[in-house]
């Protein structure tokens, strides 16, 4: 008889790129020894618990053993509080993979599948990861990216690796070379990422590229009231990193629930200015916008004189 562990994989982790992957590897491996009949996917949401014992313990037809991918567990009731039940179901000829994207770690559900069953949790990729991760994965996919150009892309579209390699496959399709202008020409940057931008002109002093970068948002049909809402989030992200540097990149991440790489770019910009200076822009961000949720005023002119007079 299989022990628990080897016939129950259990798939987590906001990565959903990453855990994706590791599900469609599973999956094609079985359906590679055992053939596609055997192959059942559910959605513990959507049937009732009788049903899924039903299905865990019944024996294979037509294939020499099951492959059950189960998602969704967290959202039928009776698993959440029952999960021993239904992993004693299990039968010996029935592989269980069970996916979910976030456990509430507090429940029996996942204090139970993580001492009896194989967990593998998936967790975002940080910036320089990601960067290798592109370069090596452009040259899998028949293309080539640097090593610059793939900390470029991550920089200006985030550590989301789904998004992240659905772009690579359309730079890819335009020009195997991928380079800093195709990037620019077929990609659209974060709002998040033009913002940061902007503060870093506007803080650089450069008064040309700091109207340039509010013009690109503005063109892109971002109204200045939501310009400067991502601004004040900024603002407040500078705030927390400056007043907590000297605890380091991941201990303020860990503590502020802000993403590493989000911390560590947004230490390129507190590393020039004071705390003094830091206060003195969180006061004038927090007029402003209430300034704009309150008063008839030009919203276009205030935000840009915001920003060259930081």
């Amino acid at each position: 008889m299989l022990s628990l562990k080897s016939m129950v994989t259990v798939l987590t982790g906001t990565n959903d790129f990453a855990r994706r992957a590791e599900l469609k590897r599973l999956s094609s491996a079985f359906v590679a020894g055992h053939g596609n009949f055997g192959l059942e996917t559910i959605d513990a949401s959507e049937v009732d618990f009788g049903r899924l014992l039903e299905s865990v313990s019944s024996l294979p037809f037509l294939a020499p053993r099951r492959m059950i991918v189960l998602i969704n567990p967290a959202g039928n009731k009776s698993l959440v509080e029952n999960p021993n039940e239904l992993l004693d179901a299990v039968a010996d000829t029935t592989d269980l993979v069970i996916e979910e994207r976030k456990f509430d770690k507090r429940l029996v559900l996942y204090k139970t599948l993580k001492k009896l069953a194989s967990m593998q949790e998936f967790t975002e990729l940080d910036e320089r990861s990601l960067a290798t991760w592109l370069s090596a994965e452009a040259v899998t996919r028949g293309g080539k990216l640097a090593a610059k150009d793939a900390i470029y892309l991550v920089a200006r579209l985030g550590t989301n690796q789904m998004m992240l390699s659905q772009e690579i496959d359309k730079l890819i399709t335009y020009e195997p070379q991928i380079i800093r202008q195709s990037i620019d020409l077929l990609t659209e940057p974060l709002p998040q990422s033009s913002v940061f931008d902007l503060l870093d002109a506007a803080f650089s002093g450069n008064r040309r590229r700091t109207l340039e970068l509010y013009q690109d948002q503005r063109k892109q049909q971002v109204e200045p009231q939501a310009i400067m809402g991502l601004i004040a989030w900024q603002v407040h992200i500078l705030a927390v990193v400056k007043f907590n540097e000297k605890d380091g990149a991941d201990s303020i991440a860990q503590a502020s629930k802000l993403n590493p790489y989000v911390v560590r770019k947004t230490m390129n910009l507190t590393k020039n200015l004071s705390q003094k200076k830091v206060k003195d822009l969180v006061a004038k961000a927090l007029a402003l916008d209430v300034r704009l949720k309150s008063e008839m005023i030009d919203a276009d002119d205030a935000v840009q004189h915001f920003l060259l007079t930081v």
